[in-house]
């Protein structure tokens, strides 16, 4: 069963707020509008607009194509540069160096 296209947008928005990081304070300056609006879009009470599909995609770097096409497709077009960084990545280096460090003892 497929997603209409109005949950697809906002599943993908709420995809590429959370793998950038991103509040919907930062999307709402983007926007130029308050977070109660996107909030609103979020939660499906307001409607996202057409303008606000091809700010959202330039925002984050990608096709408006590739955010019409749902969460999967919009966050794998999200370009590096524009991802969080893995906070697991940086803990995991500092387990290892303590590890190596206790055996080099």
């Amino acid at each position: 069963m497929s997603m209409a296209l109005d949950e697809r947008l906002r599943s993908a928005i709420a995809a590429l707020l959370y793998a950038t990081g991103e509040s919907q304070a930062d999307l709402a300056a983007a926007l130029r509008v308050s977070q109660a609006q996107v909030s609103r879009r979020q939660s499906g009470a307001a409607a996202w607009s057409l303008t606000d599909c091809d700010v959202v995609a330039a925002h984050y770097g990608i096709d408006v194509l590739e955010l019409l096409a749902g969460p999967t497709r919009a966050t794998d077009s999200l370009p590096a540069q524009r991802r969080r960084p893995a906070r697991r990545t940086a803990a995991r280096a500092r387990r290892t160096a303590a590890v190596q460090d206790r055996g080099a003892r």
